[in-house]
């Protein structure tokens, strides 16, 4: 019996597949090194491929495709429901098998290299950002036993710096300097990558239609303009704004039950980079709204009854809705105008 559906665990080295006919039948269980899979795969019939979203899955599905199977990649937390007993790489593989069959079943849209190559920066980014925070807070804390202490930001940073780079401060001593100037000498080198990158991003963003609409938004800078644009390439694939919503985890976690619903707080599940770009922006919008509430009249009547943190959610989850209604449109964002008043 040919195989028609098989469920491919991906590791690094050794993979698992699990395969089974139109009937149902178990036609195939094999372990597959690295090396072995394409192969293995072009002798095969076309056939439904699934797998796990996770570190590879992309450049595995398009190869495949190549192959001429059709493969499909499942979030990770929905193929665990369907692992029977202890957790083996066999066991996933015929969970993965089971699960891609399922017609309930929400599945990955699969990514293209340049897309992934333009998410990669904003992960770098992210990633630098926090080092540069590491190291930062590192040289103020080796500062401070000390005794040199200087206000947070900028400009207590540049104190320290200026400090440090004073040979004669003799507040300091030679061994400590030493060790110092090689973080601070890490700190400069950081924000030189990071300055690169946001280079780069700024041309891709004023090459992009789609990045510069979704800069019209409030709360929506070059940053997360183009993360927007770079996640989202098929708007269509969202059914509504709520979707896009939920996709980066900005929804309340349902929890209802014989008839009665029950709402908690955010699900979080998705994208956390989105959502936490959304939120940042929301605390923006939130600052001005606090000085000038005739322009924001929604949000002042909403900071009026809520805490500032769930108003910043509420708006976070606003602006994705009208993301997905620009990016499906094509058009830039439309403020609300004001009513005209009466008589």
């Amino acid at each position: 019996m040919q195989v028609s559906t098989i469920g491919l665990d991906l590791a690094k080295n050794v993979f698992q597949a699990h395969g089974v006919s139109a009937e149902g039948k178990v036609v195939l269980k094999k372990q597959l090194r690295r090396g072995q899979v394409l192969s293995t795969f072009a002798k095969l019939p076309p056939c439904l491929v699934g797998m796990e979203a996770c570190a590879g899955a992309h450049y595995w599905a398009r190869e495949l495709r190549k192959l001429g199977h059709d493969v499909r990649l499942m979030p990770a937390r929905d193929v665990k429901a369907y692992v029977k007993r202890d957790k083996t790489d066999a066991a996933d593989a015929v969970a993965i098998c089971e699960a891609v069959s399922r017609p309930s079943m929400r599945f990955v849209a699969l990514k293209t290299p340049e897309q992934q190559g333009r998410l990669m920066q904003h992960r770098v980014r992210d990633l630098l950002l926090r080092q540069r925070t590491q190291t930062i807070n590192a040289l103020r804390a080796h500062m401070a036993e000390l005794g040199l202490v200087a206000a947070t930001g900028r400009q207590g940073l540049c104190l320290l710096l200026a400090i440090l780079a004073d040979a004669k401060d003799e507040r300091l001593p030679q061994d400590a300097r030493a060790s110092l100037k090689l973080l601070a000498s890490q700190i400069t080198a950081l924000q030189a990558q990071i300055d690169s990158l946001d280079k780069r991003l700024h041309a891709q963003h004023r090459q992009c239609p789609a990045s510069r609409r979704l800069e019209t938004i409030p709360g929506i800078g070059v940053i997360g303009a183009t993360a927007l644009a770079a996640t989202i390439t098929d708007p269509k694939a969202f059914k509504s704004g709520r979707d896009l919503a939920a996709f980066i985890g900005l929804v309340p976690r349902n929890n209802s039950s014989g008839g009665k619903q029950r709402l908690g707080p955010i699900s979080k599940q998705g994208d956390r980079y989105l959502r936490r770009i959304l939120v940042v922006g929301a605390h923006s919008i939130l600052k001005q709204a606090r000085t000038r509430p005739d322009k924001h009249p929604w949000l002042a009547r909403l900071m009026a009854r809520k805490p500032g943190k769930l108003a910043a959610v509420a708006l976070a989850n606003k602006t994705a809705r009208i993301a997905w209604a620009v990016l499906a449109r094509g058009e830039s964002y439309r403020a609300p105008t004001a009513p005209a008043a009466a008589g």
